[in-house]
């Protein structure tokens, strides 16, 4: 499992003190608010904790997965940010998926955005990623301004097998990663 450093922010392995302020996190029914059908049930500290541990074998199986997402000036856990296979979603297989999920208190300081591109220039670059995608219910415009300003576009529209859904999926290449990299650079 791998450490990032982005400006702002550590992301890094969960651990076991990660679970109840992900417990919290995911027991709020707005951050879950698209997750699903939008119904999902909150998910407890047993589910939480499995996971955590789900995620830390999936470092050791794909050599990618979730990293919890640390403010570095306050040490506060902020949320998550993953690369993960999405199964769920067998149509655009095969693929590689980055997500993010963040308390609310943490929502709008650009912090999913910085999260994410340092992950998503870890899948791209140093995984050798070829292309990454990312799916949102389409109603979910604050994931889709952080698709945007990580130089993702749009793929296509589709529905979630079993409960029907409508989601959006985004992608960028790695070709067109290292293009957008060299128009924002500094």
């Amino acid at each position: 499992m791998i450490s990032l450093t982005t400006e702002r922010l550590l992301l890094r392995g969960p651990n076991e003190g990660d679970i109840d302020p992900l417990a919290t996190m995911n027991a709020d029914p707005e951050v879950m608010r698209y997750i699903g059908d939008g119904s999902v049930l909150p998910l407890d500290r047993d589910r939480t904790a499995a996971g955590v541990a789900r995620a830390q074998r999936e470092w050791e199986e794909c050599g990618f997965g979730l990293l919890s997402v640390v403010v570095r000036e306050t040490g506060q856990l902020a949320g998550w940010v993953a690369l993960t296979v999405p199964t769920f979603l067998p149509e655009i297989l095969p693929a590689v998926e980055i997500g993010w999920r963040l308390s609310r208190q943490h929502w709008g300081a650009g912090y999913a955005t910085e999260a994410a591109g340092a992950l998503l220039r870890f899948g791209l670059i140093d995984c050798g990623l070829d292309r990454v995608v990312s799916v949102r219910h389409v109603d979910n415009l604050r994931s889709k301004r952080v698709m945007d300003k990580l130089g993702m576009r749009f793929g296509l529209e589709t529905v979630m097998p079993g409960h029907g859904q409508p989601v959006a999926v985004h992608e960028i290449t790695r070709a067109e990663f290292d293009a957008f990299e060299m128009t924002t650079a500094p």
